[in-house]
């Protein structure tokens, strides 16, 4: 897998492929990255668990925290990792001591690690380095169009409104129709007079 450049079909079978992911290095503090990024994926249906050793006995949106990996009760399709790169390698060798495996690791923007990488690949593992699965997830559904934003092209022209049973790139329905409550809430207070 060249990781300078990912297929959207890549990314996006992962998006629709997991839905339990452990969130490595979350935080409650709601100004901190890795905050807005579970909040996201939860409101988008997603069971995300926060893993935070410092953080164990208190919750996140009302979900525990736990202090590793392998302290997960059920199956995990994906990990999350807010670490610095130099701190990837144990958070995989967490990951293959684990049964069964976990489908992907997703390291967040700024996360690089080439050989924990590939020796997670060695494992049949799937990696994505250095996105974020929030802003992917919205670039790909056209959530973030919907909120004046576009990732590819500068543009004044603004990105048509969805309308009921409009299929996202994503599979998921909009406008009351599934689990995309942001962009619903959008639309909402977009067509709102003010």
């Amino acid at each position: 897998m060249n990781h300078d450049s990912y297929p959207d079909s890549y990314i996006r079978a992962i998006l629709n492929g997991v839905k339990t992911i452990a969130m490595v290095g979350a935080s409650p503090l709601n100004v901190r990255p890795s905050y807005f990024v579970f909040k996201y994926l939860t409101e988008r249906g997603y069971d995300v668990i926060p893993i935070n050793p410092g953080q164990v006995g208190k919750s996140l949106l009302g979900k525990p925290f736990v202090a590793s990996l392998k302290d997960i009760d059920r199956p995990i399709d994906m990990v999350d990792v807010f670490r610095g790169s130099a701190h990837v390698m144990p958070v995989v060798d967490e990951v293959l001591a684990l049964s069964p495996l976990p489908k992907v690791i997703w390291m967040q923007i700024g996360v690089r690690n080439d050989e924990a990488a590939a020796r997670a690949e060695a494992a049949g593992i799937q990696v994505v380095m250095d996105r974020c699965p929030k802003i992917e997830y919205g670039r790909l559904s056209s959530e973030i169009s919907w909120m004046g934003v576009n990732s590819r092209t500068l543009s004044a022209k603004r990105a048509p409104i969805p309308v009921k049973g409009m299929r996202l790139s994503l599979d998921r329905q909009s406008v009351a129709g599934a689990n995309t409550a942001a962009s619903d809430r959008a639309v909402k207070s977009r067509n709102e007079p003010g």
